[in-house]
């Protein structure tokens, strides 16, 4: 069973930057498409940006384009998300996510066979 460990939450002040890292435990999926998600208190996990096996192909939740980037090293087997110009309602429990298809990463509901057990995102106003 693959696991994905998410790093780099913390607490920031808005209008500061953070960045987060994923590392996959299998070189297997070493070129997976992965994503990034998130849940706020109370409520839904949403999508917050996805990038392809080759990382030819990303996608962007409206609410983070411009401000968010996602990234991979398939060499490393780790995908990253920097973040920047946070805000306090980027607040959120962000997991990595993994699967085979990419559709599953990217519709509505997501359904990716493969989640991180999640990194706190403190964003502090």
């Amino acid at each position: 069973q693959v696991q994905l460990v998410e790093s780099g939450g913390g607490l920031v002040q808005s209008g500061g930057s953070l960045r987060l890292s994923c590392a996959a435990s299998d070189d297997t999926f070493s070129t997976y498409n992965k994503a990034w998600f998130r849940q706020a208190p109370g409520k839904e996990r949403e999508f917050v940006a996805a990038i392809s096996g080759t990382g030819k192909i990303i996608n962007y939740a409206g609410s983070v384009k411009g401000r968010f980037t996602i990234s991979r090293d398939n060499a490393r087997n780790i995908i990253d998300l920097q973040m920047h110009r946070l805000e306090p309602e980027d607040t959120a429990v962000y997991y990595c996510a993994a699967d085979a298809s990419y559709m599953a990463l990217t519709r509505t509901p997501a359904r990716p066979n493969y989640w991180g057990q999640g990194t706190q995102v403190t964003v502090s106003s």
